[in-house]
């Protein structure tokens, strides 16, 4: 099956006279289960297990997962309660004291806190690297090196990394690469075809498409994630709801075909802030200005709905935005119906999230100036998006 039948029918319930098309909610937080057939602890849980405990596994979920797998071209997946569940849920399972995790420079901010903060704190070594420079990953690497995370595209900037690149480089030294794919999403770009060995996204975003579910995935090799799910979902237990992992299989089903609006529209308004005098650099993938547009057309099958632009006097800007805009939304998050806008300044990001300094601090302010403005374009009538945005900006 291609994307389009696979976001609707993959791990689908076998057809059955009387059985409903629609994906049942499981509730149940517990299921009759047989003495001989799982034990009371974790330790004793196998992979074709029946459900037990909701933490451990739901129907639903299970569903969920099977489906986001079958998209991301992996063998299995383990959903998680948000996004930063699914990734601290991973880097906790195979980061320990004394290891070595490098971490693009750039990401979103609630994993480059973690990072930096707490992982830190349990004696993990960080290296926070500019990933879309494959000669400085390559010399930051070391014996103790375990895992390679990336962001293509990163959060907020759109600066892109060559997957291909880092997954050889990672094992050739004895690591792995994981790869947060939220903003690219399978429609773009699956990971695990280009080296990877684990792909994650938050599945509050592009994957559920109506901002009204948190949620996480973790996707790879079965093996691997049996593992990742006693430790870090049973023992964490950061699980998904079985509501929302229904409301996110209602949001696949629409997936390409709202990634397809995303991506047009949002090329629609890029090119026109590309052209507006107050506007002095527009980011997206799919434009030959973007640094890496090369790269994007090599690695991305749909440039995705996110934009991000630079301007002079940038928060005053934000502030005539936020007080103008009548159908775009200033706000956090992205991947929704409709188009949220938030400004990202420089200064903050640098010092509270990303910790650049120096070289690392000039290359961002290379980058994105004094802010960046993240602009998640929705599906919207994009004459109705450029009309808002013309009259704000005036």
């Amino acid at each position: 099956m291609r994307p389009a039948t696979q976001s609707i029918h993959a791990a689908a319930p076998e057809r059955r006279p009387g059985a409903p098309l629609t994906p049942s909610v499981v509730a149940a937080t517990s299921f009759h289960t047989d003495p001989d057939a799982i034990g009371f602890s974790a330790a004793d849980l196998e992979g074709e297990a029946p459900p037990f405990y909701t933490r451990w596994g739901n129907p639903t979920v299970a569903l969920l997962e099977q489906r986001l797998a079958t998209l991301e071209g992996g063998e299995a997946g383990l959903a998680f309660a948000s996004g930063m569940a699914a990734a601290s849920g991973l880097m906790l399972h195979r980061l320990a004291a004394g290891s070595h995790l490098i971490l693009s420079d750039v990401c979103y901010a609630g994993v480059a806190e973690f990072a930096h903060d707490t992982l830190r704190r349990y004696g993990v070594s960080i290296s926070a690297v500019d990933l879309s420079d494959l000669d400085a990953v390559a010399a930051a690497m070391r014996p103790e090196t375990r895992l390679i995370h990336a962001e293509v595209p990163v959060n907020p900037i759109l600066r892109l990394a060559d997957i291909s690149g880092l997954a050889d480089i990672a094992h050739r030294g004895g690591a792995e690469l994981s790869v947060d794919s939220t903003m690219a999403t399978p429609m773009a770009t699956r990971p695990l075809e280009f080296g990877a060995d684990w792909v994650i996204h938050s599945l509050t975003k592009y994957a559920c498409g109506h901002g009204d579910a948190l949620g996480g995935v973790v996707v790879g090799r079965s093996t691997a994630i049996a593992g990742l799910r006693k430790e870090a979902l049973i023992h964490a237990g950061a699980a998904l709801s079985p509501f929302a992992a229904w409301l996110i299989l209602r949001g696949l089903e629409t997936l390409p075909a709202r990634m397809a609006v995303h991506e047009r529209h949002a090329g629609e308004v890029a090119r026109w802030l590309e052209a507006h005098p107050r506007i002095r650099r527009v980011y997206w993938p799919g434009l030959p200005s973007h640094p890496q547009h090369d790269l994007a057309k090599r690695q991305m099958r749909n440039f995705s709905g996110m934009v991000s632009f630079v301007a002079d006097d940038d928060k005053a800007l934000a502030r005539q935005l936020a007080a103008q805009l009548r159908i775009v939304t200033y706000a956090v998050s992205l991947g929704k119906t409709q188009s949220l806008l938030f400004h990202i300044p420089a200064d903050d990001i640098m010092r509270s999230s990303f910790h650049l300094e120096d070289a690392a601090a000039q290359r961002y302010r290379d980058w994105t100036g004094a802010g960046t403005f993240r602009f998640s374009v929705g599906l919207e009538d994009p004459a109705d998006l450029i009309a808002d945005l013309e009259q704000a900006l005036s």
